[in-house]
């Protein structure tokens, strides 16, 4: 888990498709389960118009790794249903992850071919963890890089994730964890706070003002119980009456007034004139109502101090997928002999590339990114200090823990090295080409 959150008991091992299991008991009666194997976690493409991914969610996996095992109500269940037989039960029963996992390390950037997560170990014990590794790197990494996107286009003012009634709960969870990642400075979500130490923000909604008999009743009430510093939401009624009410109660002391509906740009300026004149000159402005990176890139010349985002950030801003892959690219045809590469090759774009493989990301004469390189031979010396991937798992122990701020200040590290161009919002290619070498 990260190593500032909170992780709730629980069994991983039936987050998997049926036939992670029913190949496993074939392999296991054919001998092929023993065999040392290498699967890779990678992407064919960006989505449509993205210059870069980020890689989000690989403390979770570690978490989902260390949690796969089978109790026996899970066993149970799966020998009534008739899915595995018994020499297959007996196996689960004693699973334990023991190999070896490499990876980009959380909130570094990624291109297509780059070998996201690198899985080592016997077929069966690696074969297995395929679903729920895939399951939490495409969602998390999709949310990542719609945030960072937002956070891009933000230029420096602060974005706050608020999409948890817009998601299932737990993805909730996820998707605020993965946005933190990113670059937002807060969530309203505060199961996310508690489970992943995020900062937690929050205030009133449009219910609180009209339970009361007045604005200004309501806005009393909140600044008697959360003090002058809170944000007054002002556009329930009319706005410049809520501006002028707001600043009456509160005084120029007042934090913030929020903004959740019609023309943010027009209405951002507006209250801006209005709050300088009344003397509030360092209440802040904070926008919401259905942001996304285009909105937020909109409004970088209104006077905004703040964003929420929920909706487009919890659905990865339209690519709610990386259409990340698992596959296995290298084994070895006895238990103890040399991996050979395997690849599958077949028509219409899904082919792979075998080998166990590393990547490096190759810098200019000024320091900038200008190619993702990707090998499955010796590592040019020259290369070695751009080595992307780490150790995550060695012999089955987590070595690759870390805080969710050292990966925050990764993605931070990662993106100001790739080429400007990589945040523009125009659609264009990745920003930086993958190069294949042997």
């Amino acid at each position: 888990m990260d190593a500032t959150s909170v992780r709730a008991a629980g069994s991983t091992a039936l987050l998997t498709d049926r036939y992670e299991l029913t190949m496993l008991q074939a392999a296991l009666r054919s001998g092929a389960a023993h065999r040392r194997s290498v699967f890779e976690v990678f992407t064919r493409r960006l989505p449509s118009g993205r210059r870069y991914g980020v890689m989000a969610g690989t403390g979770r996996v570690l978490d989902a790794v260390e949690d796969f095992r089978f109790d026996s109500a899970q066993l149970d269940w799966l020998s009534d249903q008739g899915v595995v037989d018994g020499d297959t039960l007996r196996y689960l029963a004693d699973y334990r992850f023991s190999g070896d996992i490499h990876g980009y390390p959380e909130g570094e950037v990624y291109f297509p071919g780059s070998p996201l997560l690198t899985v080592e170990g016997t077929f069966a014990e690696a074969v297995i963890l395929e679903t729920v590794i895939l399951s939490i790197l495409n969602f998390d990494s999709a949310i990542a890089a719609a945030a960072s996107r937002m956070t891009a286009a933000a230029g420096g003012r602060p974005v706050i994730e608020m999409g948890a009634r817009r998601a299932h709960e737990q993805a909730a969870v996820a998707a605020a964890r993965a946005a933190y990642v990113a670059g937002f400075a807060a969530t309203s979500d505060l199961q996310a706070g508690f489970t992943h130490g995020i900062p937690t923000t929050g205030t009133a909604a449009h219910a609180f003002t009209l339970v009361h008999d007045s604005e200004r009743d309501a806005f009393q009430a909140q600044i008697a119980s959360m003090g002058k510093g809170t944000t007054l939401l002002v556009d329930t009624y009319d706005l410049r009456e809520a501006v002028r009410t707001a600043v009456e109660v509160a005084g120029p002391e007042l934090g913030a007034v929020r903004i959740d509906s019609g023309d943010l740009t027009l209405l951002a300026h507006r209250v801006r004139r209005q709050l300088d004149e009344l003397g509030a000159e360092q209440t802040r402005i904070i926008v919401t109502s259905d942001l996304d990176e285009y909105a937020i890139a909109a409004l970088a010349a209104a006077p905004v101090d703040g964003y929420g985002v929920g909706t487009s950030l919890v659905t990865g801003s339209g690519h709610p997928t990386c259409a990340m892959v698992y596959k296995l690219v290298a084994r070895a045809e006895t238990e103890d002999g040399p991996l050979v590469p395997v690849a599958k090759r077949a028509a219409g774009g899904k082919t792979s590339v075998g080998g166990r493989k590393w990547a490096a990301r190759r810098p200019d004469a000024e320091g900038v990114a200008e190619a993702e390189v990707v090998g499955t031979g010796p590592v040019p010396a020259e290369l070695e200090p751009h080595l992307v991937q780490v150790p995550l798992v060695r012999a089955g122990e987590t070595v690759g823990r870390e805080p969710l701020g050292a990966a925050r200040e990764r993605h931070v590290r990662a993106r100001a090295a790739l080429p400007l161009s990589a945040t523009q919002l125009s659609k264009g290619d990745p920003v930086i080409p993958t190069e294949l070498i042997a």
